[in-house]
């Protein structure tokens, strides 16, 4: 078998009809876009919502909402049942960056409480969940948080 040989199946590829090339082609003179009107016109394309000059939906309806993303904080976050496998006891965002659990700091690390807590660890974090934090001490740990951390610079 030689790749130049190969051809497509019949009928796979239709050929583009041409428009507007004479009477004797059936698509001539207008090609099809009737007489008049705006969509008879080369160029022709409207915009996303448009409603033939009618005011669009998107702009009849009020805004409603705020978004906050621009000063949002953006927490690592670690569950205190992925701890719970990890071998280590003692857990900082230091220790967790260079073992590979958590990719970012960002502006911290947040424990939450998903999962079980079978041993005694001693975890510190910028921020605790209410659940997280019980977990730690009933297993005999300790928490100590952190003071809040600024955000890596974007480097670009």
């Amino acid at each position: 078998m030689d790749l130049s040989k190969l051809k497509q199946p019949a009928g796979q590829v239709k050929k583009q009809r041409r428009v507007g090339r004479g009477m004797g082609t059936g698509r001539g003179k207008t090609a099809g876009r009737g007489m008049k009107g705006q969509k008879s016109i080369s160029g022709y394309g409207h915009m996303r919502g448009f409603e033939g000059g009618q005011m669009p939906m998107h702009r009849r309806l009020p805004k409603r909402g705020f978004s906050n993303a621009r000063f949002k904080k953006h927490f690592a976050i670690i569950n205190v049942s992925v701890l719970d496998k990890l071998e280590a006891d003692t857990f900082s965002p230091e220790t967790l960056l260079e073992l590979g659990v958590i990719k970012k700091l960002g502006h911290g690390l947040k424990v939450l409480g998903n999962g079980d807590l079978t041993r005694k660890i001693t975890v510190s974090a910028h921020l605790f969940s209410k659940s997280a934090e019980e977990k730690i001490k009933a297993a005999g740990g300790k928490t100590t948080v952190l003071a809040a951390a600024a955000p890596a610079e974007k480097s670009e």
